[in-house]
């Protein structure tokens, strides 16, 4: 029992915690309190920007901490049946909590790694219909954007409703600018509209010139991490090598009650902690720098 009400307080702290840090959220109670206009401002466009290169644009902020929660419940729980103590559990189930965050992390990588690969031959596109095939830009972005990748497909669409309803280019590049959160397609939104705006006949050869320096910074991505192939393939024994072994310690002799001593509890928390903080700085030192945007 007593296991069991510090697996709930101890999902309650990561729930107030993660609110506060991801939503802005204040005070011990379960719900927000008023924020400020400046703390709004801050908050939320960060995470909806995050959901949105994860392609989870769709996720409220609420689901998403109520799926992080769930996971540290689902955690403390097999902590306290594998370990039979609170504080293993409390460790297992904050490990546990950081699942969702890491899956749609990986899952805004892939997704701005197939943006970062299409944005060169999308750029062409735009630069073919502009120029030879005689489009507007409007026309061409779009034209474009319903034959791009899936991923980018729902920013499109809602931009071109945009421009359906109002025809004004600005908006509606700052409707696309925000379903796709991604570097490349801000600077190429940008020079669009300078050039819609102003006109001008230079607009192929900047196209082209931002196409092939998009090529450029694909290129040396994925040579980065084709050699880092390796270490990410030995980065999962971090967490299979140990936790195996804790397994088969449950079936050996007294293992059991061995976890459940006061010493056992000290070495199983110690030994969960390092596994956290060697998987945590095996992914640091392996990532890549994120392209900051700059026209937001």
């Amino acid at each position: 029992m007593t296991a069991f009400l510090v697996a709930v307080l101890a999902g309650y702290g990561v729930h107030l915690l993660s609110s506060a840090a991801l939503l802005g959220w204040q005070g011990a109670g379960p719900g927000p309190r008023a924020l400020t206009p400046r703390a709004r401002r801050r908050t939320r466009p960060h995470l909806d920007a995050w959901l949105a290169q994860a392609g989870l644009g769709e996720v409220a902020p609420r689901e998403f901490v109520a799926i992080v929660v769930g996971f540290l419940i689902i955690g403390a729980f097999g902590g306290v049946v594998v370990f039979g103590g609170a504080l293993p559990a409390l460790v297992l189930g904050v490990f546990a909590a950081s699942v969702p965050i890491a899956t749609y992390r990986a899952r805004r990588a892939r997704n701005r790694e197939h943006s970062r690969e299409a944005w060169p031959r999308l750029i062409d596109e735009i630069r073919i219909l502009t120029g030879s095939a005689g489009r507007s830009i409007p026309q061409a972005l779009f034209e474009v954007g319903a034959s791009g990748p899936r991923e980018l497909r729902p920013a499109f669409e809602a931009a071109h409703r945009q421009w359906l309803l109002s025809t004004d280019f600005g908006h509606t590049l700052a409707v696309l600018k925000a379903g796709l959160a991604d570097p490349t397609a801000d600077a190429t939104c940008e020079t669009l509209l300078i050039a819609h705006e102003l006109g001008g006949t230079d607009l192929g050869h900047r196209l082209d010139a931002l196409a092939e320096d998009r090529r450029q910074d694909t290129h040396g991505r994925k040579d980065a991490l084709a050699k880092q192939a390796g270490v990410r393939f030995a980065r999962r024994f971090v967490l299979i090598v140990p936790m195996g072994m804790a397994l088969v310690g449950l079936s050996i002799g007294n293992g059991r009650e061995a976890y459940q001593s006061a010493f056992g509890q000290f070495v199983v928390v110690v030994a969960l902690a390092l596994v956290v903080v060697c998987w945590i700085w095996a992914g640091r030192i392996m990532r890549l720098p994120d392209e900051e945007r700059v026209f937001p």
